[in-house]
């Protein structure tokens, strides 16, 4: 879902009403990579094994260079002038590219598409800008879904737990394509987490300015996720995935965290 303008007030709509998926039969597309911050600076892994399921599916990936921060950190912070500076710069590199602009981060994700019309609305040049690159912005699970793979999975014997993100699943409706993807690998058993759609307590700042709470919904999801019988817990938000497996390195488990690109990466799709 998203908030659009209508009548001076916002009203939700659906995310699907305003991305048109690319037709999977079409050859040669090229894509512009948004790698995100924590994509690129704390675990570029995740950003590498995206561009080869991409590539893997006949897309041709591209990165533009000057893409920076989107803002959204100083956004969540209330610091408006400072986000509206970054959503600009992104929006002005953004805006020099063609074609689908796909992020591995249902956060950052939500951010281009839904909170750059806030961030930019009343400045009728801005807003313009930012809602056509607004409108070529997908999250990476539900790009690559509406792509076939051009070679068959290869086995991967694990019992997944998946955590959608709240950025992901409230904010972009994105809730079957991850789980295509995950039931498109053979081996793969998903575990039944309960109570799996709850957040997982780490909300970019959320965790930082009520720790008490963030660590109780944590521990509540991390419980869950341990009964479950699961071997490995996949997201498609690399915060969720750094917030949970700190924990649970922390609690010496054997789970295994990835990314979901890491995963399809592993399997070859």
């Amino acid at each position: 879902m998203y908030l659009k303008k209508g009548s001076g007030a916002f009203h939700v709509c659906a995310y699907a009403e305003r991305f048109d998926a690319p037709d999977p039969f079409v050859e040669n597309v090229t894509v512009q990579f948004f790698h995100t911050c924590l994509v690129n600076e704390i675990d570029p892994a995740v950003g590498m094994a995206a561009v080869h399921v991409l590539e893997r599916r006949g897309v041709t990936v591209q990165v533009p260079r000057a893409q920076t921060c989107c803002g959204q950190p100083a956004f969540n912070a209330g610091f408006m002038d400072d986000a509206r500076k970054a959503a600009r710069h992104t929006v002005d590199v953004l805006a020099r590219t063609e074609g689908p602009i796909v992020v591995p981060s249902g956060s950052c994700g939500d951010m281009l598409i839904h909170q750059y019309d806030l961030l930019l609305h009343g400045d009728p040049v801005w807003e313009r800008r930012g809602r056509d690159v607004a409108a070529r912005t997908v999250e990476f699970s539900a790009f690559v879904a509406s792509r076939p793979p051009t070679r068959a999975p290869a086995p991967i014997d694990a019992t997944i737990a998946y955590h959608p993100s709240c950025h992901l699943l409230r904010g972009l409706g994105v809730k079957d394509q991850p789980l295509a993807l995950l039931d498109s690998v053979p081996g793969v058993v998903r575990a039944e987490v309960a109570d799996a759609d709850e957040c997982c307590g780490f909300g970019g700042l959320f965790s930082v300015k009520h720790p008490d709470i963030s660590g109780r919904m944590l521990d509540r999801k991390l419980a869950a996720i341990e009964r479950s019988g699961a071997t490995r817990l996949v997201s498609c938000d690399l915060g969720c995935l750094l917030h949970l497996g700190g924990a649970l390195h922390r609690r010496e488990s054997p789970i295994q965290v990835q990314h979901l690109a890491q995963l399809l990466d592993e399997a070859g799709a």
